[in-house]
């Protein structure tokens, strides 16, 4: 008897344990544009992200030469002058969501509030926005936004370019996540 309340025992932690949902394919977009010049905007599918339900936990990792631009010689830009993606390969999110509940999620979109630490270029950042989270069949669907300052991660913006790119960069999440066997 006593083998079988311990086998349960390890099936119910290994359950609790096992509740988390990632993406390797999540969107991230990010704009920077001012009107009248050419748009400076760039998309990346390959965020890794993983949400860990039981307490709200959020992390995201992506490949700043995973970002693509419309316009290559802006990509090229991006990547060599002022991410200096050689040295800085990756952006990191670590946060979590508040008052996260998974038996409270529908296919009607909750708010909850999202609060972490965004790492660009080896610099940290305290974010807060909000997240629109669902849930559509088995997956979770989090769709979020918020501004950060080319200065907060240390871009410096030459001056010959200075006014074609925007003060604020707007980024723009989008993850399906589906549960982690």
């Amino acid at each position: 008897m006593q083998k079988i309340l311990v086998l349960c025992l390890l099936f119910v932690v290994g359950t609790v344990s096992a509740q988390k949902y990632y993406t390797k394919t999540g969107e991230t977009d990010f704009k920077a544009s001012v009107d009248a010049f050419e748009p400076v905007e760039a998309k990346s599918n390959s965020t890794t992200s993983i949400l860990k339900v039981d307490t709200g936990d959020l992390a995201a990792l992506l490949f700043m030469k995973s970002f693509h631009f419309k316009v290559a010689l802006m990509e090229e830009h991006f990547n060599e002058n002022y991410m200096d993606s050689d040295k800085f390969p990756k952006a990191t999110f670590k946060g979590k969501l508040k008052d996260f509940n998974m038996s409270d999620l529908s296919a009607t979109a909750k708010e909850y509030k999202l609060s972490g630490t965004l790492t660009v270029r080896g610099k940290a950042k305290e974010i807060e926005t909000t997240a629109m989270i669902s849930k559509d069949g088995d997956k979770i669907v989090i769709k979020s936004f918020f501004t950060v300052k080319p200065q907060d991660f240390d871009i410096d913006i030459p001056s010959i370019v200075r006014d074609k790119i925007a003060k604020e960069i707007n980024v723009t999440l989008n993850y399906e996540l589906v549960e982690k066997k």
